[in-house]
């Protein structure tokens, strides 16, 4: 060998540490490949020099394997603890088991508002409802949330481009819906609330409504005879009301520490002759939020599992009150915290702001 014999001692120093990690891993066996693998890492200069040292890693590895396996373990603690501390066997990341999940029976749902396409904030939850479906052997269902055509006003693009995007994810999805085609069904649900006494129709002028809210005091309209609610509730229907001038809320607790909670708006009049949807046009008049058509679907869907953002713990909180209305079961919900990288706009609300400033295309 022409090397230099200091070396050489590093070298089996090395070897000898390594192919001992190696055997004991390995049933007390350690194979010369990994070793050497190992050696060029920790002395990078004996790269060129690999075919020199290869009898001198041998020989060592032959001492070590002439060991038992409780030898090997033993010198390991005692010369090189860290090695056994160090580094474990990295085992395969699996997903946590979700709560009172059943296999075969796992429905969960990836529910975007075509307002924009998929970005890094929400193909987390698209992803983490497909791979749990995927790992109890169940379902994921796409359901497009467009029913606020002045607010959050639906791009036509968008539900073709979201299909696409998630499809060069790799997710699958086993069935589809269009929440702005079931507007009857909200509509027939609404009916059952205020027949059930969970709903009612306020008349308040928006900022008088807060001061009553705000008190922790009901409307005057919350407590009208079910008839009455029911009979303004087809005025509403018929185009009886105009725009601003009625909604129909949640009864909830009027002393809720989070105000928004208290008798959070079911529906609300829109003037679609003004702002029409991309897919109804101005067919209706009346159309549910978020908070309402997300609830009802969940149930009307199967939905077992729901896993969104942390910023839609107030949204669950609201929505088991009409649950509770209604005599439903409400999913497991699995809340996690928002995605933020330096650099990205995350933020959909920013980003249609620029898609319609600069004339972009989503």
């Amino acid at each position: 060998m022409t090397l230099e014999k200091s070396l050489l001692e590093k070298v089996k120093k090395t070897a000898y540490k390594h192919a001992l990690l190696n055997a004991y891993k390995h049933g007390g066996k350690a194979e010369l490949k990994p070793v050497i693998a190992k050696i060029i890492g920790e002395i990078p200069e004996i790269r060129k020099n690999v075919r020199e040292i290869i009898d001198l890693v041998k020989q060592v590895i032959e001492e070590v394997n002439k060991l038992s396996l409780e030898q090997q373990r033993k010198i390991l603690e005692k010369e090189y603890p860290e090695l056994l501390e160090e580094k474990h066997e990295e085992k395969e990341k699996t997903l946590p088991p979700l709560p009172n999940a059943i296999p075969g029976k796992v429905i969960t749902r990836f529910a975007p508002n075509p307002d924009y396409t998929i970005h890094l904030g929400n193909a987390r939850p698209a992803l983490l409802s497909y791979w749990y479906a995927e790992m109890y052997n169940g379902k994921m269902i796409l359901r497009f949330e467009d029913t606020d055509p002045r607010t959050k006003a639906s791009f036509p693009e968008a539900y073709e481009k979201i299909k696409e995007d998630l499809s060069w994810l790799g997710i699958k999805w086993s069935e589809e819906y269009i929440q702005s085609l079931r507007l009857p069904i909200f509509y027939e649900i609404l009916r059952r609330l205020i027949e059930k006494g969970g709903a009612y129709i306020d008349k308040c002028p928006s900022k008088e409504f807060k001061k009553y809210r705000d008190s922790g005091k009901p409307c005057p309209h919350r407590e009208q005879p079910i008839d009455k609610q029911l009979e303004e509730y087809d005025k509403i229907l018929e185009g009886y009301y105009g725009e601003g001038e009625a909604v129909i809320r949640i009864k909830t607790d009027l002393n809720h520490p989070d105000p928004s909670v208290r008798d959070w708006v079911a529906a609300r009049i829109i003037d679609t002759s003004k702002t029409p949807h991309p897919i109804v046009g101005d067919k209706y008049i009346l159309w549910p939020t978020y908070n309402l058509a997300a609830a009802v679907d969940d149930h009307l869907m199967g939905v077992t599992h729901i896993l969104r953002a942390k910023e839609h713990i107030s949204n669950t909180i609201k929505q088991k009150y009409l649950y509770d209305h209604m005599g439903w079961k409400y999913p497991e919900t699995i809340h996690f915290g928002r995605l933020s990288l330096e650099g990205f706009i995350l933020s959909k609300s920013k980003m249609r702001k620029m898609i319609l400033e600069h004339n972009m295309k989503p």
